[in-house]
């Protein structure tokens, strides 16, 4: 696990996947069909437990306008600045699990935000992520 600081926050259109793990695929793949330009963003994922059972999961891109969500139709979504704990997993189609093994390793940290969420920022094309939890400033 290594320190990233992300320097501002970054605005981002979401769908809501159906359910989690399994209905992440559909999520992006609907949200890439909503708007006009989705490999030229930014991918994220973001994920955030709903009580003791639920994982609620997002699939985002990077917005160019303030407006397009509205357009879109689409959830928007802040991803805050500030310090996060992460993981980078190269390759990570090769070994998916790596991702929730690196995010329950973090989330053990101490110092997390107990109202933050779980970030993937996928990297090089979509072949790499990097996994990031936000820290609470308070335990810092």
């Amino acid at each position: 696990m290594k320190p990233y600081f992300l320097k501002s926050d970054i605005n981002v259109l979401c769908v809501t996947a159906s359910s989690f793990p399994a209905g992440i695929m559909a999520a992006f793949n609907k949200l890439n069909s909503l708007v006009d330009t989705p490999g030229s963003r930014r991918v994220f994922g973001i994920s955030y437990g709903e009580g003791n059972k639920n994982i609620i999961y997002k699939a985002a891109l990077e917005e160019n306008s303030a407006d397009e969500a509205t357009r879109f139709g689409c959830e928007r979504f802040t991803i805050r600045k500030g310090e996060y704990v992460s993981e980078h997993i190269e390759d990570f189609m090769k070994n998916i699990s790596a991702m929730g093994q690196a995010f329950q390793e973090m989330c053990r940290d101490k110092r997390i935000d107990s109202n933050g969420y779980c970030i993937e920022m996928y990297l090089n094309n979509n072949k790499d992520v990097l996994c990031m939890v936000k820290l609470d400033p308070a335990k810092l």
